[in-house]
């Protein structure tokens, strides 16, 4: 069990890679699925700085609910299709939003925030969950993030839903 991460690079892309082997090590062996959850948040706020909120909406009787998370107060319930967490779960792909105010149908959980990435975490071909990340700065997040935060959706859908 880790007590800390070591992120040194100030490079994205590094970072991620180097967050990645911590993550595992740091759910390896645990099985409860909150713990593993609270966790990564935690990790992803040390790594992502731009971030303003970083968190899951876990899939119950078909619509999203919140989940573990860093940040403000959230939004309780998402629809599938609604919002970009919504459309990213109905649509079981990653959606990068430069700025939510042209995003169709956002959901403002916060007033202040202008960019957002949703992960998709696909176990057995169903969204079992997604990863969200908010910021304050527009266009703070790109297909570096998503590259990024692929294979931590990936090792998330290796828990116990």
């Amino acid at each position: 069990m880790a007590d800390s991460l070591a992120l040194a690079s100030t490079d994205k892309a590094a970072r991620y890679a180097e967050l990645l082997p911590q993550l595992a090590s740091l759910v390896d062996g645990e099985p409860d699925l909150v713990a593993n959850l609270a966790n990564i948040t935690a990790a992803l706020k040390v790594c992502v700085p731009s971030a303003s909120w970083i968190g899951f909406y876990i899939t119950r009787h078909g619509e999203l609910v919140l989940g573990p998370f860093q940040g403000n107060v959230a939004c309780v319930r998402i629809k599938f299709g609604k919002g970009v967490c919504g459309t990213a779960a109905a649509e079981q792909r990653t959606v990068i939003v430069p700025d939510v105010e042209l995003f169709p149908g956002h959901i403002a959980c916060d007033a202040g925030s202008r960019s957002e990435i949703v992960v998709p975490i696909v176990r057995a071909g169903a969204v079992v969950a997604v990863l969200d990340l908010d910021s304050y700065d527009l266009a703070a997040f790109d297909d570096t993030d998503a590259a990024g935060l692929a294979p931590i959706a990936a090792l998330a859908a290796t828990f116990a839903w």
